[in-house]
């Protein structure tokens, strides 16, 4: 079974957003994680253009994405229908750290009326994480749980490429230590 691995980057600020703009998708890390061999596949960054929000200075120096790398990105839908045909994004199941992702996706396609690229099926690969490895403390960062298996952050953190990586090398670890069983912990998502 393949699952596909997300990870999003979006437009912010230290504190609330300035008048008229909001929070909204810049880059799309992917990759692939086969659930039976653990096998990643390579990352894969998707730059998306933002159209209701600017890239502040504090997304910049937290991303490493200035606002003409996010300019030079296609649209969002362009880039929903990239996971749709180069990733099966609507028939594979996807994995997040977190909820935030999906969430994202959503108010994105809802604020640029994009159909959801995903399927119903995701798991939340922080609370995942935390059920099987600490269940009577809090969910961890992607960083912190990286560092509880040993492993190195690889590549730079918050770029979507990179993180979707690291994530996957979490899941796979996690598929290694309790089975392929743990992917049946999936939330039904409206699509």
């Amino acid at each position: 079974m393949l699952i596909n691995i997300v990870d999003v980057e979006a437009t912010c600020w230290d504190g609330a957003p300035p008048d008229g703009q909001v929070n909204e998708i810049i880059e799309i890390g992917i990759c692939v994680l086969d659930a039976e061999s653990g096998a990643i596949g390579p990352a894969h960054s998707l730059m998306v253009r933002p159209v209701l929000s600017e890239v502040s200075p504090f997304c910049v120096e937290l991303t490493g994405i200035g606002a003409g790398e996010a300019a030079s990105g296609g649209g969002f839908a362009e880039a929903c229908a990239r996971l749709t045909d180069e990733f099966d994004a609507a028939n594979r199941l996807w994995l997040s750290w977190g909820d935030y992702d999906r969430k994202q996706f959503m108010r994105d396609c809802e604020n640029k009326r994009v159909t959801y690229p995903f399927g119903p099926d995701h798991i939340n690969g922080k609370a995942l994480h935390a059920r099987l490895t600490q269940p009577r403390s809090k969910q961890m960062g992607m960083a912190r749980a990286l560092e509880a298996y040993g492993m190195q952050l690889e590549g730079r953190h918050h770029r979507g490429g990179d993180d979707a990586r690291n994530i996957a090398r979490i899941v796979a670890q996690l598929l290694a230590d309790h089975g392929p069983a743990i992917l049946s912990e999936r939330s039904k998502v409206a699509g």
